[in-house]
């Protein structure tokens, strides 16, 4: 941390239960710590006893709580936590005493990390010679534990305890959360008294998104168990009790439906047999197999040690109301599946206990439960498109399809169109159509949406901030930029009316997306700009990644990785060119933001010096019936057939063809060709016909002013022209058509370009993100600043209205002070009736 850099308010939290003498030395060495900005709070559990004045008396910069009663760790965790004023509360046992630097290494993370809601520090015994928390796991029947506790530190891979690392949770013994992230969650849950509350906070941290960070630069050392002994000995079975019920109580709030349906009963299973293993406990000993002989009805004697493990299930079953009332929060905030903290767990099958009867019994319910196979659950991905999903498809479906394609190899997709036209071609994953109400079960049964263009609008329970649901946004079409062009013509009143109205559609999804999809580098220029002027552009966004890349990635549309190959007959003898013609094709529909005149007229003029030059429009009529007509095709054709170029030189396919067979019409082409105005809407453009040409191995000829353009030209692809000039197209399509040279140049430099925009390298980023979805920084719930500006009071306040009487005078004089001053006291008066 830079030298009189401000730093956060830290209320470090010690509970003293019976231990006075311990309390003192912890909360007199957070005295003396070498961090500036501390608050010490003390939370005295012992009822009834002379503690707190104590702790008072020894330490008086420390403030004491009573809680009148023993609310264990997690209630006096609790308790001080509320009366903290820190924006980071730190936990430590009375038993422990921190290293230099255990607070500053701590706040570091989380100031440089703002997904990180909770830093574990490394934890040493009293010397500093053996270990106590470096890493935590979790078996699969919700037991918490310290991996490499009592091990010598010499012992311990240097890996495992110097490096830092993401962990499933850190030891309440010594442990830092934000606190507005603890205020979310509630705290420590106060049903476990105390053991596996630091446990089930990590876990319920990891669902909904927040990072858990161990860092070995913020050390204490602890005198392990030093307040339990003194209290309790092992061998009443409390804790044994206590740490059986808690694991039940935490596998039951945290794990999915799917994992908790094999591993309760296996757990519940496994904890009878651990607690007749633990007392060694002849469990056939009223077994009729083995005989009958004289009558005994007295009781059984049973070890403490059993009766604490079936104590605990009979206590699990009581609390199960009110657990399954937090189990309800738990899921609906969750963001992370179970197989995604699969790798938190370390060693989920780890058996724990090496008692012989016992590990029997583990392997046997592994096996009858099938747990290996509980925690490998696939993601859910619900990917939604507004494009009608045929053999006909559009842009929008054709990319929505690839999505669901490339996504459907590691997770369980289900594609979605609200489009009425459904009848999609065979595929991997579930396709099916539904209207606004029918969205609502696949969005609550999906983990991550995939959606496009209006489709956040039909899902209001998505736009929730914290809905518990990954959005990812794709923006790879600027609708309101393509509404400036499309709407010419209209009414000015509702065209300005309909651009308003996408532009919120748009802001809507910039507004609530964790991770947006943008088509090209030019794109993601302009909506970073849109980010920033909605203020997503946050200190908190900017500082989880400078970048940005983990926010806003470029996915272009693609293309299929395997080369086109011929299936059926193509333009040729559909329309009936000949085999010599030379053949310049328009791959796609024909809108009112292309420039579709000047291409007739450049080969009105081409026909004059090459009489088998023919120009073929893919397709007339879009597939989306919801797609409206635009008058440029009209006039496309109108002045085709006053050129009398129309069925001679010009060629109009009215019907669109089938996505699986635009190869064959492809195939039979020479050259591909795009040309649009020069406008707003060319800047920011991907053209997608252009990656049909790539893929077709057909040199290029296009207008100047897109990305593609600047491709077409550093890879030397093809021709680029200025817009709207009909001399120069016609003798670029001349040169891409009749010099052979020139074509086979294009042609083997576009076989490499085009495996750059092959389908599963496009869209690598998204494959990427949806293998590890999280929430976006500022979407995390209970973000809060760290560092605030303190309020001014006092003499400083005097000092800045004297400055500012002295500059209300300066600019205005009287005239200005007494405008600002009424201001002052109108906003004043505002705020405190706003409070009362």
């Amino acid at each position: 941390m830079a030298q009189g850099e401000q730093q956060p308010l830290v209320s470090v939290v010690v509970v003293n239960y019976h231990g006075a003498d311990d309390t003192i030395t912890c909360l007199r060495a957070l005295a003396d710590h070498d961090y500036a900005e501390l608050e010490l709070i003390c939370v005295e559990n012992t009822p009834g006893s002379a503690d707190a004045a104590r702790i008072r008396e020894a330490v008086p910069g420390a403030r004491v709580i009573e809680a009148g009663r023993n609310t264990g760790f997690a209630g006096g965790c609790n308790l001080g936590a509320r009366h903290a004023k820190g924006t980071v509360v730190a936990f430590l046992n009375n038993d422990a005493r921190p290293a230099p630097g255990w607070v500053s290494a701590a706040v570091a993370e989380l100031r440089s990390q703002p997904r990180v809601a909770a830093v574990a520090s490394k934890v040493l015994d009293w010397d500093g010679t053996g270990t106590d928390f470096v890493d935590g796991g979790l078996t699969w029947f919700g037991m918490g534990y310290k991996r490499h506790a009592g091990s010598p530190l010499a012992d311990v891979p240097a890996a495992e305890h110097e490096v830092a690392k993401d962990v499933l949770f850190g030891t309440g013994s010594a442990l830092f959360v934000r606190a507005s992230v603890f205020a979310e969650l509630g705290g420590f849950d106060e049903r476990f008294f105390m053991f596996y509350e630091d446990v089930d906070l990590g876990w319920r941290l990891n669902l909904r998104g927040w990072r858990v960070r161990y860092v070995p630069e913020s050390l204490t050392y602890h005198r392990h168990h030093g307040t339990m002994t003194s209290v309790d000995a092992p061998e009443t079975g409390r804790e044994t009790f206590l740490l059986e019920r808690n694991a039940l109580a935490a596998l039951y709030k945290n794990l999915a439906d799917e994992t908790l349906a094999r591993a309760l009963p296996a757990a519940l299973a496994l904890a009878v047999r651990r607690a007749t293993a633990r007392g060694d406990l002849d469990a056939t000993q009223l077994d009729l197999e083995k005989g009958v002989g004289p009558i005994e009805s007295g009781d059984v004697a049973i070890p403490r040690t059993t009766l604490a493990g079936i104590l605990a299930i009979d206590q699990f079953v009581e609390l199960l109301p009110s657990l399954a009332a937090s189990r309800a929060v738990e899921q609906a905030a969750r963001v992370r599946t179970d197989a995604d903290l699969l790798p938190l767990l370390r060693k989920a099958l780890e058996p724990a206990y090496p008692l012989p009867r016992y590990l029997a019994a583990h392997d046997i319910l592994v096996e009858a439960f099938g747990i290996e196979k509980a925690f490998g659950q696939r993601r859910k991905i619900l990917v939604i498109t507004g494009d009608a999903l045929t053999e006909r498809m559009a842009g929008p479906a054709i990319r929505a399809w690839n999505i669901a394609l490339a996504l459907s190899a590691e997770h369980d997709v289900h594609l979605v169109t609200t489009n009425p036209l459904a009848t999609p071609p065979p595929a991997p994953f579930r396709v099916s159509a539904g209207k606004r109400h029918e969205l609502e079960a696949p969005i609550v049964w999906a983990d991550v949406v995939v959606l496009q263009g209006h489709v956040l609008e039909l899902a209001p329970s998505l736009k929730k901030q914290h809905s518990g649901k990954i959005v990812v946004a794709d923006l790879y079409d600027p609708m309101h930029l393509e509404l400036l062009e499309q709407g010419k013509g209209v009414a000015d009143d509702k065209r300005a009316a309909d651009l308003v109205g996408v532009t919120k559609v748009l802001d809507a999804q910039l507004e609530r997306g964790d991770f947006f999809l943008c088509a090209s580098e030019r794109q993601r220029h302009f909506w970073l700009g849109h980010l920033a002027a909605l203020g997503r552009l946050s200190p908190r966004l900017y500082d989880a990644d400078p970048t940005t890349q983990s926010l806003l990635a470029v996915v272009p549309f693609g293309l299929s990785p395997e080369a086109p190959a011929r299936t059926g007959p193509g333009l040729r003898s559909a329309l009936g060119i000949g085999g010599t013609d030379h053949v310049v094709i328009w791959a796609g529909g024909v809108y009112s933001w292309f420039d579709p005149l000047t291409l007739v007229r450049a080969i009105d003029e081409l026909r004059r010096r090459r009489g088998d030059v023919r120009l073929v429009f893919l397709g007339m009529k879009h597939p989306n019936p919801e797609v409206a007509e635009m008058d440029i095709g009209a006039r496309t054709i109108r002045l085709a057939d006053s050129l009398g170029l129309t069925d001679k030189h010009v060629y109009f396919n009215e019907q669109w063809v089938p996505y699986q067979e635009r190869q064959n019409w492809l195939l039979d082409a020479n050259c591909g060709v795009t040309t649009h105005y020069e406008h707003v809407e060319t800047t920011f453009a991907f053209r997608t016909r252009v990656l049909d040409y790539l893929w077709a191995g057909l040199p290029i000829v296009t207008t100047d002013g897109d990305s593609f353009a600047d491709l077409v030209r550093a890879e030397k692809l093809g021709v680029v022209v200025p817009a709207e000039d009909a001399g120069a197209l016609a003798d670029a399509l001349e040169k891409s058509l009749y010099d052979e040279e020139f074509a086979a140049g294009c042609v083997e430099r576009i076989a490499a370009v085009a495996q750059r925009y092959a389908w599963p390298e496009a869209l690598k980023p998204l494959v990427e993100f949806c293998r590890d979805p999280r929430p976006a920084a500022d979407r995390l719930p209970g973000s809060a600043d760290l560092v605030t500006t303190p309020a001014v009071r006092g003499r400083a306040m005097l000092r800045r209205d004297t400055d500012l009487i002295r500059e209300y005078l300066a600019d205005g004089g009287p005239s200005e002070l007494a405008r600002r001053v009424g201001g002052r006291v109108i906003k004043v008066a505002r705020q405190r009736m706003r409070r009362g």
